[in-house]
This record gives structure tokens, sequence and C-alpha cells, in this order.
């Protein structure tokens, strides 16, 4: 990273410290403080941190990019106050509650030429970064996603949709560039299971389901194509592609039985931290050596395919407070 940044965060709960983490990391990068709402939980994250906690005012007015990682509905303001200091702000997803608001909130950063990004970290995942260069040759003809966990214990008052399953909508819809045409959903335990089927204009199908209820923690993502099947473990960070699968039968001890063989490529994929990552890309979007690779355009049509997925789902939209 050639430029120096001063950066800050704003709101910092479980995911805000680890943006106070990465950027006390980041090379070329100076932790220029913190601010929540709880004045203690500043205090101790920036004496953690080897910075200071300040008010967001002066925050502001002291660093050069900042994270936005307070509860969504308060995005819209807090991202608005960074535009309005002229700082490039990261906007934690989902990008806001709304779609109107998010399209003015765009429009008045590119209006005031302040870079925004949205922070969808599985498209920095060192997976599906290896996933760029596999698909772009394939044939996909289907998708499936699992996201599935334990309940969580940080504070969201987003569904699952809009909490989990967003993640991979957005890898999804990036990989496939296609609109999608139809929507549908169910969701048998209120805001926290959530299954969703989708059809895109090129004719394929993806299949997603997020979990704040499953007693075991699963981050998959599938690609089925005419010649192959592309596993992503997001957790892991692998990848797996299955190719010329050959189905048998054969006699063993008497009894006629079944096997499936298939070779299996495991493409390198480089180890690394997606968040680490996605601040590091930011910040040089930030002083002008890259565009955002997550735009507040791409957090728009995330969160317009989140939306309908709910409506379908009979999920209520979140209030406005």
């Amino acid at each position: 990273m050639n430029h120096s940044a001063r950066a800050g965060v704003i709101g910092v709960g479980t995911m805000g410290q680890h943006h106070a983490r990465v950027y006390e990391e980041l090379p070329g990068v100076t932790l220029a403080g913190v601010t929540d709402h709880d004045d203690q939980r500043a205090a101790v994250v920036a004496e953690r941190y080897g910075t200071v906690a300040r008010s967001r005012a002066e925050l502001l007015e002291t660093v050069d990019v900042v994270s936005v990682a307070a509860p969504t509905r308060y995005h819209d303001q807090l991202a608005s106050e960074a535009i309005e200091y002229g700082v490039d702000v990261l906007v934690e997803k989902p990008f806001v509650n709304d779609l109107e608001t998010g399209r003015k909130l765009a429009a008045r950063a590119e209006e005031a030429g302040v870079t925004i990004q949205v922070g969808h970290v599985e498209r920095f995942n060192p997976a599906v970064r290896a996933l760029d260069d596999i698909v772009s040759d394939l044939d996909v003809i289907a998708v499936t996603a699992q996201r599935l966990g334990p309940p969580v214990e940080r504070d969201s008052e987003d569904s699952v949709v809009r909490d989990l399953m967003i993640h991979d909508i957005d890898v999804i819809v990036t990989h496939l560039d296609s609109p999608v045409t139809s929507v549908a959903a169910s969701s048998p335990m209120d805001q926290d299971y959530v299954t969703a089927h989708l059809e895109f204009e090129s004719g394929i199908v993806a299949s997603l389901t997020a979990s704040r209820v499953t007693q075991e923690k699963i981050r998959e993502l599938a690609f089925t194509a005419t010649d192959c099947r592309v596993d992503i473990d997001y957790a892991n960070q692998g990848v797996q592609v299955h190719r010329h699968s050959l189905p048998e039968y054969y006699q063993d001890e008497g009894g006629l039985r079944y096997r499936h063989e298939s070779i299996i490529e495991r493409p390198t994929v480089e180890n690394g931290e997606p968040l680490k990552a996605e601040l590091s890309s930011f910040v040089e979007a930030a002083t002008g050596q890259r565009d955002p690779v997550v735009s507040a355009a791409d957090g728009l049509r995330a969160l317009d395919i989140a939306i309908r997925i709910e409506q379908a789902a009979g999920i209520e939209p979140p209030t406005a407070h």
C-alpha cells in the first residue's frame, strides 16, 4: 500500500472490534480513533489497539477513511455524516434498510467525490477469489448455498436473510451476472431459518438456505455445471472440483454393490483473512489506486434480492427508528 491513511471505526461491537484490529495491523494505515454509543466499550477497544476513543465529530474530523459497523438502522445517518466530512466510508452489510435510502446515499457520495464500499466480506474470501477463475469457463446450470449456525450472541435486528444469506446472494449474483427473474421462499421459524429459490434470466437456478438455529456451523457453496461440480467451503477456504464421475456395479461376496468414483481437483487457494483483504482493498480504493471491489450498486443489488426473498417468505421489513 503506497499511500498512508488515517482510519477510524464507528461502532465497536463484535464486528467493529475486528475492523479496529485489522486497521491497526495494516501497513500504511494508522488507526486514528474509534467511537461507539457505549463510551466504556469505545475506551476499552481504543486501549486494546493503541488508539483514542473520540466523539463521532472529532473522529470524522481526524480520519481519511472510516468503517461503519453499527446496527443497520444507523448506516444511512452515519455514512451521510462521513460524506459531509469528505471521509471515504466502508459500510458493513447490509448496506442500508431500504433501496431508496441506499440510492440517495450513493448519489450523495458520488456528488461529494466520496468512496463508498459495502462490507460483503466473502467477496474477499480466498476460496471465492479462486472461484473467479473457475466459474467463468463453466456451463453452470444450478447453484446451492448453505449458511447455517446456532443462535448468535451479537445483537442483530436483521432477519437471517439480511444477516447471513445476503453474503451468498452477493457472491452468486456477482458470478452469474444475470438478472433474477423469479423468487420463491419460505421461513418455518420466523426470521431465523429461511430457504429461497431463485431463477435467473440465463436459465440457471439457485437454492439458498440460511439459519441461526442449526447446531452445526456450515458455510458451503456449490456450482453445478454440465461437466463438473465446484464445491466451496468458506470456513476452511477450500475449493474442490469434481469431474468424470464413474458409477459402476460390482460383485462383493455374492452380493451386488454399487460404487461411485470421481476425479477431484483441489485448486491451490492462497490462505488469508478476508477482512484484512477487504479493508486493504477499501483503503486502496479510497486513495485512488483502484475502484471499490464491492460498490454501493453491488450492495443495493444484493439488498434488492434479499428484500424480494423476505417478501416471498412473509418476513416483515425492518421498522424505521
